[in-house]
Order: C-alpha cells, then sequence, then structure tokens
C-alpha cells in the first residue's frame, strides 16, 4: 500500500498537492485505489481515493490508527552542515529512518557552510518518514549560531561530542533511557576549544563517539543511533 504525508487531514480530505501530483501521475492511482497517510503528529489514516479533479486528489478516511511512541523522551541532534550538502542530505535520510524528534543547524567558528536550505531538508524527511513507516516527522530547525543554542533550555541530558584530548565517557555509556537527549557535533575542523568551554558552562557534558576519527555526518549519525537504541521503546 503506498503511503502519503498528509498533515492537515483531519481538516482537509485530499492529499497535497505534491502528494497528489505523485499518486496520480507517477503512481496512476485511481478512485477507489486504497491508500496509507501519515499526519506526521503520530497518527496513520487508512483510506480510500475518492474523488479526482483535476490535479486534486480527495480521500475517505475508512480507519485511523494511532502508533505508540517508538522511543522515550525528546531526542534532539544538533550539527553543523557538511559542506558538501550531499552529505548532509545523506545523514537527515538515514536519521530520520532509525527516528529522532528534533534537527538543529549549527553555525559554528570552522563552518564551512553557512547556509541550508529548509526546504529540501523537509521533502528528504517526508519521504523518509514514509518510507520507514513512521507517523512521527522530526522538527527541522534552520541555522542558529553556536552561541545562540548552547544557552537556550533542553529537557533531558545535554552532550557535546569533539575530538579534543581529555577524558571522555562513551556516548553509549552515559545515555540515560529515562531522559531525553540533545547531542552537539562539530564541523570537518571540530568545534573551536572556545566554543567546547562555553557548551560545559551551560552544562554539555563531552563524549566520545568511539576511537575512530569520524566525518561530520558519520559522527551525528552514530550520535542518533545511539540515543535511538537507548531509548527504544521494546
Amino acid at each position: 500500500m503506498h503511503t502519503f504525508y498528509t498533515p492537515d487531514i483531519r481538516t482537509k480530505a485530499e492529499l497535497p498537492e505534491e502528494e497528489a501530483a505523485h499518486c496520480l501521475r507517477v503512481l496512476r492511482l485511481t478512485v477507489g485505489d486504497e491508500v496509507l497517510l501519515t499526519d506526521g503528529k503520530g497518527f496513520f489514516y487508512k483510506a480510500l481515493i475518492d474523488g479526482i479533479a483535476g490535479k486534486r486528489c480527495r480521500v475517505k478516511v475508512i480507519e485511523t490508527i494511532a502508533q505508540e511512541p517508538l522511543w522515550t523522551g525528546h531526542l534532539h541532534l544538533a550539527m553543523a552542515p557538511t559542506k558538501n550538502i550531499d552529505r548532509t542530505e545523506w545523514f537527515v535520510e538515514k536519521a530520520t529512518e532509525i527516528g529522532f524528534d528534533e534537527l538543529t543547524f549549527l553555525n559554528c567558528r570552522f563552518s564551512e557552510r553557512k547556509v541550508v536550505k529548509n526546504e529540501r531538508i523537509e521533502k528528504i524527511v517526508i519521504s523518509a518518514v514514509k518510507q520507514s513507516l513512521k507517523a512521527r516527522k522530526p522538527l527541522v530547525n534552520g541555522m542558529v549560531d553556536f552561541a545562540k543554542f548552547v544557552c537556550k533550555d533542553f529537557p533531558g541530558q545535554k552532550f557535546i561530542a569533539h575530538c579534543y584530548e581529555g577524558e571522555k565517557p562513551l556516548l553509549r555509556n552515559v545515555l540515560n533511557p529515562e531522559a531525553g537527549a540533545v547531542v552537539l557535533v562539530g564541523p570537518e575542523g571540530d568545534f573551536s576549544p572556545e566554543e567546547v568551554k562555553l557548551a560545559e558552562s551551560f552544562g554539555f557534558q563531552p563524549v566520545s563517539l568511539g576511537k575512530s576519527r569520524l566525518r561530520t555526518e558519520t559522527a551525528a549519525l552514530v550520535s542518533v543511533h545511539l540515543m535511538n537504541l537507548a531509548h527504544v521503546n521494546e
């Protein structure tokens, strides 16, 4: 059964324009065909295509299915986007498939990319949500200056993954399944020493992701996977 993203399905019984185009022009579905909808807010809907008018595709919901949370706590990843945006987009797709709640892009001292097109990122997230059959869509935030981000209040644990020497526990060993978490991952040139100190002053705990030196997008994906595994509902 084909899946479509319909954030307003409770108030508008039709597919959004892009979803309708994919449904009618690419998949060539027609009246009477059954589809699966997700609102990105925790619900699936079994529906039938009820009518087609030009580019519009009306649907009739026949069953509403609540998806129980797949993990506990709020899982937030904040990363400096990579110079090669393809790597960031790869991360976004895979992290959404694994499962997390929120993504923020950081503007750091050594950042090589200062602009991210959120519209493009949103499309990748929506596609991955549908592919991985999730009823909740991660929140994607725009670029935020590092100093403004770390001073905010966050629920749960706070971590910063960096490559500087010093005693740092493995992230997997300090994650608390009973609390949410936010993890910071820096750019290719890492966070600056001043940024690390600033984060620590606001309660971020330095952590290690292992003995290998990882690219930014790999470190971000490892962080998401570790958070998800620690908080997953069995």
